[in-house]
């Protein structure tokens, strides 16, 4: 059945009660973003500093929408990093669009080196502009793609421009699959004779040594080359469908196998380099040369991601070595990887999870042995900031060190190489944004929870001592309109002793006599944490949009969570395993004893009524609840889920559910366990999806009919991954999941929408 440019199927029939919810009440709830984002001032986001380490620029808050500003570290003084008006009609005049000078379309963007043009992303293409004479263009995209990293998209010609060596007496190209080099202005000379077309060098990964003597390459064997295909039902400049290809490598398919060669170029040989210990790979990092010249070096991720090393290569006899080793029984986070060699290779700065919780380490390059665990304790290493070679310190952010504070918010950090002289440089009870200038003297502290508004400080690294406060955020006009902070809630999980947390939106007239069915927006992806712990409600920050869809959706008249399971990052090794083989868990032994607990404290909490809604792994997690739970989870929205990992992309899916695939692929498939629907879904997905095959949820579709079941299902053609997740005022998927809650969890009458008064859409 076709509705204008909506395609529906297997419509769910309700019985609904008398109308209560009014087509001004969805209106509103659509249109709450837009209503409320501009009622702020001065709300800070974390920004960077300037190449010569005098400015910061970052992005506030200022009536009417955003300002870039660069606050002058040395005189105090702020100033417009560019002039946003005149930015605005010279990125309108490229792309064809229009934009507003305070609703610029990218949140955050850098100075080129020398200051006088602005980067920035856009659609997901990357654009400059002049801040001279206000000219913006894409910036072209050089090399050859790599579909999830993994496989070389081999219809795009890598860049085979020459290579010139540091000293510019040698440059080296790729001729005929082979390594070819010579003096500039010479003949060319192949130094090697093993490529071919199905194990071909790569140019673009030529790299000199520092002294101009040697170089390495990776000898590539080419992965399987999987198209996915979709079908453009309604193209923009054409009456017939177009057919649309895309390099997506799948959950087992064959990889990129690349191994390293090394080169005596003024001898004119190839070294010859034993791979043993890089003979699987999945992913091998760069190759880098160290200062001396005396070894290139990378890091080798084993097929499984249960085996990885940092590789050192001698470039005199070509024999490998490993500098660091790092096993696991489950996985080792990729996501989490951090390796940064001293002293040419001599020692390694590592991160592993060796110990249980995820920490520094300093290995000896040569043996390969740990030298001293640098920190450690049962708390997390999120990120290194800067290593300070000289010092020998490393300042970085953790989370979980605190007693009685929510674990997940981050400090910032300084330590001394041997372990010793930790230095806690933030204190305030929030999540702290770090910005730390090139010189390592000075930092801009920008911190916030989901219920203080963002601080933003300019302070010393020597004792965290105040220099400025550069922004403190005004909300008295969002409190006025009736904004509430989103409710902290604690309870057990599974094993009785583990914290869980979670967040709780209530309407705004929360009537606590009232009893409310209760949605609880779910994503439980491995790759990190979920609840918002930063204060940006209004969307596409620090997941600030879950809060306004979550508030959206709860003035509708519901209780709307948002609960951390077990199975995601930011805590224990432990806690984070229960995803291995197990995406199909999603942590909701965990989540449904939260539910319980608020329920036990709050009798207006229906945990007799609970729904989900998700997107991509949500949208998995949402059609997982109603399969694995459905004692618990009556209905659900799931938008453009990934139900069947062996039909998502391999990068994503082969990191928690591992390699080869095996029967757990299956005990976690929407797919394969479609017969056990008993709740009510609705399904959503943009036919032109390219980050998750739309064909993944029409397996689903496919699995349902054959098992008699009854379910709806949205697709919008030409829609993309994020379709129907906006909460603009004239979306039609997030219109379509207030009406499904409002229909079958809610048990109310919706408004007649095609009653409504029309026009025909503009061509």
């Amino acid at each position: 059945m076709r509705f204008g440019n909506i395609m529906l199927a297997f419509a769910l029939v309700a019985t609904p009660a008398a109308a209560q919810i009014s087509e001004a009440d969805i209106d509103r709830s659509l249109a709450l973003r837009e209503s409320w984002i501009g009622l702020t001032e001065n709300v800070a986001f974390a920004g960077h500093w300037t190449a010569d380490g005098r400015g910061y620029a970052y992005r506030k808050t200022v009536p009417g929408g955003f300002a870039f500003v660069t606050y002058d570290a040395k005189s105090g003084k702020k100033r417009p990093s560019f002039d946003q008006q005149r930015l605005a009609s010279a990125l309108g005049k490229a792309t064809g669009e229009s934009y507003a000078a305070l609703r610029l379309p990218f949140e955050s963007f850098a100075f080129l080196p020398d200051g006088k043009a602005i980067k920035f992303s856009l659609h997901d293409d990357s654009w400059q502009c002049s801040l001279a004479d206000y000219v913006c263009a894409e910036t072209p995209r050089v090399g050859q793609p790599r579909a999830f990293g993994v496989v070389r998209d081999l219809a795009v010609p890598a860049d085979n421009s020459p290579r010139r060596s540091p000293d510019g007496k040698w440059e080296a190209h790729v001729e005929n699959f082979n390594i070819a080099v010579r003096p500039i202005g010479g003949a060319w000379k192949r130094i090697s004779t093993d490529g071919s077309d199905a194990n071909f060098y790569d140019p673009e990964s030529i790299v000199w040594s520092p002294d101009s003597a040697k170089l390495a390459a990776y000898r590539v064997r080419p992965g399987f080359r999987r198209i996915v295909t979709r079908i453009l039902s309604t193209p923009a400049d054409q009456v017939q469908p177009r057919v649309m290809e895309q390099l997506y490598p799948k959950p087992g398919d064959a990889v990129d196998i690349d191994q390293p060669a090394l080169f005596d170029v003024a001898a004119g040989r190839q070294l010859s380099v034993p791979g043993e210990l890089f003979a699987n790979p999945y992913d091998m990092t760069k190759l880098e040369w160290r200062k001396d010249s005396a070894s290139v070096s990378f890091v080798y991720e084993q097929r499984g991601h249960q085996l990885a090393r940092v590789v050192s290569i001698d470039a005199v006899t070509g024999a490998p070595h490993a500098a660091v080793t790092e096993e696991a029984k489950s996985f080792i986070n990729q996501g989490r990887r951090f390796r940064y060699d001293l002293d040419n290779g001599r020692e390694v700065i590592w991160m592993s999870e060796r110990d249980g919780w995820n920490h520094l380490y300093l290995f000896d390059g040569a043996t390969g042995a740990v030298k001293t665990q640098v920190t450690k304790g049962a708390w997390v290493v999120r990120d290194v900031v800067k290593v300070d070679e000289a010092k020998r310190q490393i300042y970085f952010t953790a989370s979980g060190m605190n007693a009685g504070e929510d674990p997940y918010f981050q400090h910032f950090y300084r330590i001394d190489f041997d372990g010793s002289k930790l230095t806690p440089l933030t204190s305030a009870n929030a999540y702290h944004d770090i910005a730390l200038s090139p010189d390592m003297s000075l930092y801009v502290d920008t911190y916030s929870r989901v219920d203080l508004p963002p601080v933003a400080e300019l302070r010393r690294t020597r004792d965290g001592s105040l220099v400025a406060a550069l922004e403190r955020a005004d909300i008295s006009k969002l409190l006025a309109a009736g904004f509430k902070a989103p409710e902290p809630f604690v309870a057990k999980g599974r094993d009785g002793q583990t914290d869980i947390y979670g967040l709780i939106v209530r309407p705004r007239d929360f009537d606590p006599a009232k009893r409310y069915p209760v949605i609880e927006n779910i994503y439980a992806g491995p790759h990190s944490s979920f609840v918002p712990k930063t204060w940006w409600p209004f969307g596409y920050h620090s997941g600030g949009d879950k809060v306004v869809g979550m508030q959206s959706l709860a003035d509708l008249g519901f209780i709307v969570v948002q609960i951390d399971g077990m199975g995601t990052l930011n805590r224990s090794k432990a806690f984070h395993d229960v995803a291995w083989k197990n995406i199909g868990d999603a942590g909701f032994p965990d989540r449904i004893l939260w539910h319980k607990a608020v329920a036990a404290q709050n009798p207006a909490y229906d945990i007799s009524r609970v729904g989900l809604y998700g997107g991509s792994a949500g949208g998995q997690n949402t059609l997982s609840g109603l399969l694995f739970y459905p004692e618990f989870y009556k209905v659900g929205v799931a938008f453009a889920g990934c139900f069947d990992n062996r039909m998502d992309k391999i990068s994503w899916n082969e990191q928690w559910m591992g390699w080869p695939v095996d029967a757990s692929y299956s005990a976690s498939s929407g797919v394969d366990n479609a017969w056990r629907l008993k709740g009510k879904p609705l399904m959503i997905v943009g036919e032109q999806d390219e980050n998750v095959d739309p064909a993944s949820t029409m397996q689903v579709v496919s699995a349902l009919v054959k098992s008699n079941k009854v379910f709806d299902l949205l697709v919008v053609p030409g829609g993309g991954h994020a379709v129907g997740r906006s909460t603009g005022p004239v979306d039609y998927g997030q219109r379509k999941q207030f009406d499904f809650f409002l229909n079958n969890l809610a048990g109310q009458e919706t408004p007649d929408w095609n009653a409504r008064a029309a026009a025909p859409p503009a061509p």
